[in-house]
């Protein structure tokens, strides 16, 4: 199974490409960057455009989104909101499922801790993939942390 993991942004947009067989692989990650002196419509475009790119590459099963219910800064909100929604268009234009998930919910599966440390997410997200160092970007490690929930839940599911 393939899984895409989005950290949606305006700005910044993190993405995690994780294959399940056996073990956990990390296809690849990054973020997609738009320049806030564009027009939001173009920063949207250049979101969908790369995102298309990403999903016709790897051929994800699904798209896990983070699920942001709670804004702490007022200003955030609008333009992550614009984010989602493009996003979302993207998967339903690809007849790509997407589920989504709580950062309360990403913690907790992936250090059995819901109020965890960005920190001891890092350092987990870099245990379970097996990678030898972690991505420069924050959103990029969250989309991987978002992609490992799924996959997490689903075993427990099974389980």
């Amino acid at each position: 199974m393939i899984v895409l993991g989005i950290d949606p942004g305006t700005a910044t947009t993190g993405y995690g490409v994780i294959r399940r067989k056996r073990v956990f692989k990390c296809l690849e990650y990054g973020t997609i960057q738009t320049d806030s002196a564009l027009p939001v419509t173009k920063r949207l475009k250049i979101i969908n455009n790369k995102l298309s790119k990403i999903i016709k590459k790897h051929r994800p099963e699904i798209l896990v989104m983070e699920k942001v219910y709670f804004f702490k800064n007022s200003k955030t909100v609008i333009p992550v909101s614009q984010a989602e929604g493009v996003i979302l268009l993207t998967a339903a234009k690809k007849n790509l499922p997407v589920y989504q998930v709580t950062p309360l919910q990403v913690k907790g599966v992936i250090t059995g801790y819901g109020r965890a440390t960005k920190k001891t997410v890092k350092k987990q997200v870099k245990k379970i993939l097996n990678l030898k160092k972690l991505p420069k970007s924050d959103d990029a490690v969250d989309a991987l942390a978002i992609a490992l929930t799924y996959l997490l839940q689903k075993d427990l599911r099974v389980s």
